[in-house]
């Protein structure tokens, strides 16, 4: 369980597949480019993410031929398609990302499949993986505040509440609070690298 460095190799895209009971979570492909642009047009998705408003058909192909790729090539940013484990359409879509050394997960769900679990359910797949896989000794969980979709999904998933950060988020020229939590490998009863020594009361 090295963590993933500049110097390593990221993790091959065209390998990558996690499976869940229901779930299959794959690197997304040109083939979802219309099923993309389709959930973008949500506003829901618009106004609680980073995407372009309005999002364009352009927008979903030079993110998912170009961003995507490159991103998964650097290491730096692992955008997974979320299906159904025997096929099917288009779920949700979930990342994991890192700048900084610690890795933070990100997602939405596709309007019409959302409140049956399958965001939460990918999200302990990506989180499970990310210490496995990468190394990790903390994830966290990012969501402007007032994003309660967002923080129900987290919670469901395992991340503990850790408070809201002041004008932390600039999005649409606007900066933002935002609501934060996190999960650590012994939340899943995985090693980590360090003893960690939690503050005392």
């Amino acid at each position: 369980m090295e963590p993933l460095t500049p110097d390593s190799a990221p993790p091959d895209a065209s390998a990558i597949s996690l499976i869940t009971e229901r779930l299959r979570l794959r690197p997304l492909v040109p083939d979802d480019i219309d099923a993309v642009y389709a959930a973008c047009q949500d506003p829901d998705v618009q106004r609680w993410t980073t995407i372009p408003s309005p999002y364009e058909r352009e927008h979903a192909e030079h993110f998912i031929e170009r961003v995507v790729p490159d991103m998964w090539q650097a290491g730096t940013n692992f955008v997974f398609a979320v299906e159904p484990v025997g096929g099917g359409p288009l779920l949700a879509s979930i990342n994991a990302h890192s700048q900084t050394g610690v890795w933070e997960v990100g997602y939405w769900t596709v309007k019409e499949h959302r409140g049956r679990g399958y965001t939460t359910e990918a999200l302990c797949a990506l989180v499970r993986w990310i210490f496995t896989e990468l190394g990790a000794e903390r994830v966290e969980w990012r969501a402007e505040a007032g994003n309660v979709g967002s923080r129900a999904v987290a919670l469901k998933a395992g991340f503990v509440p850790e408070g809201t950060l002041r004008a932390a988020l600039l999005t649409k020229e606007t900066t933002r609070d935002v609501w934060i939590g996190a999960m650590l490998p012994s939340d899943l009863g995985l090693p980590s690298r360090h003893p960690y020594l939690p503050a005392r009361p």
